[in-house]
This record gives structure tokens, sequence and C-alpha cells, in this order.
């Protein structure tokens, strides 16, 4: 580093350094560069393109949810009313209970001819 003014020579190995990195410098032009690359769009979009069919998934299954219970859990198909029952018990007399008849013997009637 003998350049700052300190009066210090250099080494061997610094020399070297100072050789390679020049010879380097120097062999780079403005026809090995090329312009910077546009910032990453196309990240971003892809973020963007996930976000929406993952949104468009998720209510496609909420409509879906929706339509299902509608359908399943809905009340079951109406009943035919039934007849109208009095609330309280008839009061009036209650029909009479048909006694049980016995079997009996066959008569002859009287008006029939006799033998």
């Amino acid at each position: 580093m003998n350049e700052s003014g300190t009066g210090i020579t250099a080494t061997p190995v610094e020399e070297r350094l100072r050789a390679a990195l020049a010879a380097r410098a120097d062999s780079v032009g403005p026809a090995d560069l090329r312009p910077l690359r546009p910032p990453a769009g196309a990240v971003r979009s892809r973020r963007v393109l996930v976000r929406r069919v993952v949104a468009g998934v998720l209510v496609l299954a909420a409509a879906a949810v929706l339509v299902f219970f509608s359908v399943r859990g809905g009340p079951p198909a109406p009943r035919p009313a039934e007849p109208a029952r009095s609330p309280h018990p008839p009061t009036g007399s209650p029909s009479p209970v048909p006694s049980p008849v016995s079997p009996s013997a066959a008569r002859p009637s009287p008006s029939a001819p006799q033998r």
C-alpha cells in the first residue's frame, strides 16, 4: 500500500492481487453489461392469481354447503291435517253396549205348518 503515501513497499501477494483485480476490471466492457431486469411482477401476479383461485374455491364451497343444507335440512313434506276433535269428551248418555247373544235352539214359528 505504498500508494497511500506511507512509504511501505507492497508484498508480492499484494502485487499479484492488484494485478489480478486490474485484469478483471479491464476485461469487463460496456458490451458485457446488460440492463437491469424489470421488477419481478410475475411473482406478485402469481400470488394474486393464487389468492383469487383460493377465494373462488371457498365461495363455491360455501354455496355448495348452503344448497346442501337448504335442500337436505329443510322441513319434511307437509302432512295432511288431522281431523278436528272436540277438546272435551262427549257429555251425552253413553251409547248402549250390545249384550252378547247366546245361541238358542231353533223354535218353529207358530205360523209355520206343523207336521
